[in-house]
């Protein structure tokens, strides 16, 4: 019998399979990114605005908007072949369902994210001054807080008959912590300022992406069986 934490991942190591073979989503996301990083390539002028100035709050108004094409269909698949009706008939933990699709959800988000920093960097010559490390913990706090609620919504979503448009007006108030907190931190850490400024936003991302993982995985049951 497996472990939970096997169960777990063994739904996130299936997700990330069917994905890495058929790369719908990563494509996705990719090129939205990229277009993304054009746009605002060819719409900013830097000789008015430092690029640098204005970096924190492009790059995570990307993550979240990219995040949210990738995102939306976590259920899709499932739903379409009627596997999910399955899934619930099984004696998995929906819990342990719920987290395996975060982690897996959260392993694709990662691989976009990268590509995010990767586009403004080429496009914008940004440099970083601050610790590397803190920024991986402000972003990987921010994305997973990110994926824990747009992955239950997801999951609602797919079970109304709006499908997909209904997920953006379920999660945008709710993400209101992680674009304001996880702002402020890139920001400070761009410009190099020293950690104690940002160990607060940092804390706060944290507390946040923790405690939305933890209600999300209780909620899900209610979620899913409605």
């Amino acid at each position: 019998m497996r472990t939970y934490i096997g169960l777990v991942w063994a739904i996130a190591r299936k997700d990330l399979l069917v994905e890495f073979r058929t790369l719908e989503r990563l494509i996705a996301m990719g090129a939205f990114v990229v277009l993304i990083g054009i746009l605002f390539n060819f719409s900013i002028d830097t000789t008015v605005v430092r690029p640098q100035d204005i970096a924190a709050g492009l790059i995570w108004m990307t993550i979240i908007f990219g995040g949210m094409l990738g995102m939306g269909r976590t259920f899709s698949l499932e739903e379409q072949d009627g596997a999910l009706t399955g899934i619930l008939q099984s004696p998995i933990p929906l819990d342990a369902l719920y987290l395996g699709k975060v982690l897996g959800n959260f392993v694709l988000l990662s691989v976009m994210v990268a590509l995010v920093f990767l586009v403004f960097g080429m496009f914008f010559g940004l440099t970083f001054a601050g610790s590397l490390v803190s920024l991986v913990g402000v972003v990987a706090s921010g994305v997973l807080g990110f994926v824990a609620l747009t992955t239950l919504f997801s999951a609602m979503a797919t079970r109304s008959s709006m499908g997909e448009g209904l997920l953006p007006v379920l999660i945008f108030p709710l993400l209101v912590p992680v674009i304001v907190y996880g702002t402020t931190a890139t920001n400070r850490l761009f410009a190099g300022r020293p950690f104690a400024e940002v160990d607060g936003n940092l804390r706060m991302l944290a507390a946040f992406a923790i405690g939305s993982t933890v209600v999300c995985a209780w909620l899900f049951r209610f979620v899913i069986e409605e």
